[in-house]
């Protein structure tokens, strides 16, 4: 750990940095899955979800950044690079074959569930830390996540 003047005890921050770290290498993971979704979508829908993915890999891109400063603010090291994402990632891989636009929102979907619901659990580890700041920012995330998620979800609710 770099020093810092952030009045948090150092072992707080290790766990924090660790906390971040964890999440950091969801969101690498998802926004390379976005753009995965965004290159290969098919359909009628092809431009409506094109530019979709495409938001919403916008947004888990600024999401990664703010994760990794506030790693690096803290005096940790963010580790962001996609091999140290790739070991870390909670995400399920994503299937290469998918073409159908409905496919990738049912594929895009659960990413982006299981990214949210891995953020709301760092929402309250970093509350038990005493971290308002760390859990402020993910708070932001889980909401930014959650519109995205409602977006691409209702497309799928439209095949009822």
């Amino acid at each position: 750990m770099y020093k810092t003047y952030i009045d948090i005890p150092e072992g707080d921050r290790e766990k924090l940095v660790g906390l971040l770290n964890a999440r950091l290498a969801d969101l690498i993971d998802l926004q390379t899955q976005m753009k995965q979704a965004h290159w290969n979508v098919k359909g009628p829908s092809f431009i409506a979800l094109h530019e979709l993915f495409d938001d919403v890999t916008d947004v888990v891109r600024e999401a990664s950044d703010s994760v990794a400063e506030r790693a690096t603010a803290l005096g940790g090291i963010a580790r962001g690079t996609a091999r140290m994402a790739a070991e870390k990632s909670v995400l399920s891989e994503y299937p290469a074959d998918l073409s159908d636009g409905m496919a990738h929102c049912k594929a895009v979907a659960q990413a982006l569930g299981t990214a949210g619901a891995h953020i709301r659990k760092a929402i309250a580890e970093s509350a038990e830390i005493g971290d308002a700041a760390t859990e402020d920012l993910f708070t932001e995330i889980a909401r930014e996540l959650d519109e995205k998620l409602w977006f691409v979800e209702a497309h799928l609710q439209a095949e009822r």
